[in-house]
């Protein structure tokens, strides 16, 4: 059977989803549509949900009309009124930043949180694109769920009616387009099943009766058996996705425990087998592991997600069905990407990264991914999610998985093979992956091993021409932890590598020309740190070209 290219499928679903974006803002804006989200408002809430932490200080300034969001510093008297960008719109609509005036938590936040709902009202309470979709609107809906006892206090009876009336019409919405699977809902997975969250919150909050919640818990579960994987990871393949589809899942089941409704088994199933593929993704430091747009996260707040799951299991060593290995011996720990990029509709966040991976040695990190910043320019987001942005092999300058102009992905690798070994304690994985076959004819494999001590890591990245073509250059990166200080040694085939703690490594190669260069290290939380990078160079000039390598510790 004949296929179209990848990207081709990818422009063909990207002009569809528009055509069914513009019929539904037909639909949406009509004047029909708002009466049929008319109904019976509530007179108050069922049940107070958990408050979200806030900052002080983020609340001070914001009553000073100065929004730090979305990476963004914003100023004005009604922000929704206000150009922004998409990211920066999302994050004002979703109010989130409700908490931080509640932590403030003076009368004249509460006057201050009452005015900038009240300015949503007046400008937004009717359908429009960005305030309304699905992801956008659940955020706002558990924001104002659970700031409503703090910004409705002294407040008048005529503006709590408005607020629970807005309430009420944005979760019948809400309900529909998850409901039919809109395009409305959100620009990937992740994006629906947190619209789902907000649903379940809402009829946790505003109606008495059971019917609703069980509605909406089913949509929920629905999308959970959807994107949550046989072995716990989530179809996005993201680290911090994980984490935080986790949380959501924890405070869903929270709202209902306190409520005292019944917990549906699906709920506690996915909390059961997701809480270890955190572990699964967590280095020796306590934080994530840098694949598909994670940073490292707090090691604190990752402990309080996992105490608050109450999950027993322990990490696995391997993730067959989300694509992932880990290989742990000694004190060092080895993350490594084996899997096909995300599905084609939720690939907004994965990078190029495929047969990458992260090596720590106790809680020290040493070769790692450059990570990404949550918010950055469009240049940085295309370069941190490319292939030379990972520790693995870049052919001809190329990214084994396309990055489109729009953010997804066009040709990827259609075929990730992975097999691995374990004897006496030592693990090989030998894994593949065919992401440079249409471009180049060329297939990628690369085996590691790690020695059961942990004492002795090697690796062989080997490339073979499954046709005819030209002389290609590769290049095989080891980006290093900005706490790494590496040094090569006089004749240019090793390097070594000294960690904080007084730990040496001895970094050797063969088959390639190695180089020291400068990288970048995005994965923490103070922003860009400079750093460097092993590379080896070489060209694959007739069938076949390998680089071996191999880092062993230095006895101190």
């Amino acid at each position: 059977m004949i296929r179209a290219p990848a990207s081709s499928r990818a422009n063909l679903k990207q002009f569809q989803d528009r055509v069914r974006a513009d019929f539904e803002r037909v639909v949406f804006a009509s004047g029909i549509y708002r009466l049929s989200l008319l109904g019976t408002s509530p007179n108050g809430l069922a049940q107070n949900i958990a408050v979200a932490a806030g900052d002080v200080r983020r609340g001070s300034e914001i009553m000073r009309g100065e929004f730090a969001i979305a990476g963004d510093r914003i100023k004005a008297s009604n922000p929704f009124a206000m150009p922004a960008r998409e990211e920066v719109q999302a994050a004002l609509h979703g109010f989130r930043w409700l908490a931080d005036l509640r932590a403030e938590g003076s009368q004249a936040a509460r006057e201050c949180a009452r005015a900038l709902i009240s300015g949503w009202l007046e400008r937004c309470s009717e359908w429009s694109p960005l305030p309304w979709r699905g992801d956008v609107l659940g955020r706002r809906l558990i924001a104002w769920l659970a700031e409503y006892p703090f910004f409705t206090e002294g407040s008048d009876d005529s503006f709590r009616a408005e607020v629970l009336r807005a309430l009420a019409r944005q979760a019948r919405h809400l309900e529909r387009v998850i409901r039919l699977g809109t395009p409305s809902l959100g620009p990937d997975g992740s994006s629906r099943l947190g619209a789902a969250v907000g649903l379940v919150y809402a009829r946790i909050s505003l109606s008495r009766a059971n019917e609703p919640l069980q509605r909406a818990l089913a949509l929920l579960l629905r999308e959970v058996d959807r994107q949550v994987l046989p072995d716990g990871g989530h179809f996005q393949r993201s680290p911090a996705l994980q984490l935080d589809i986790l949380n959501a899942l924890v405070g869903v089941r929270a709202a209902l425990v306190a409520g005292k409704h019944e917990q549906p088994g699906g709920l506690q199933g996915a909390i059961d087998r997701m809480a270890p593929m955190v572990r699964f993704f967590r280095h020796g430091d306590g934080g994530l592991a840098l694949f598909n747009h994670t940073a490292e996260g707090d090691a604190a707040g990752i402990d309080t997600a996992l105490a608050a799951a109450n999950a027993q299991g322990t990490a696995p060593s391997a993730a067959p069905h989300t694509g992932f290995q880990r290989l742990a011996a000694g004190r060092v720990l080895i993350v490594m990407d084996t899997g096909t990029p995300a599905a084609p509709e939720s690939d907004g966040r994965a990078h190029a990264g495929t047969l990458s991976f992260e090596l720590s040695h106790g809680r020290e990190r040493m070769i790692v991914n450059c990570g990404a910043r949550a918010y950055a320019s469009d240049e940085w987001l295309v370069a941190q999610r490319a292939t030379a942005a990972h520790s693995t092999l870049a052919l001809a300058n190329a990214n084994s998985s396309e990055i489109m102009g729009d953010g997804r992905l066009g040709r990827r690798p259609k075929h990730v093979l992975c097999r691995r070994e374990e004897v006496d304690g030592a693990v090989l994985i030998d894994s593949s992956h065919d992401g440079y076959e249409p471009p180049f004819g060329v297939l990628h494999r690369r085996r590691v091993y790690l020695a059961a001590d942990g004492a002795d890591i090697r690796g062989e990245d080997r490339l073979t021409r499954i046709r005819s073509g030209d002389a290609l250059g590769l290049a095989v990166r080891f980006h290093l932890h900005p706490d790494v200080r590496a040094s090569i040694v006089h004749d240019r085939t090793a390097t070594l590598l000294r960690l904080p703690s007084g730990a040496a490594f001895r970094f050797d190669a063969a088959g390639g020309r190695l180089t020291l260069e400068e990288s970048i290290y995005l994965g923490a939380s103070a922003g860009g740190r400079r750093t460097e990078q092993i590379v080896l160079e070489s060209t694959l000039a007739g069938e076949e070209a390998h680089v071996k390598w191999s880092l062993r510790r230095i006895p101190t």
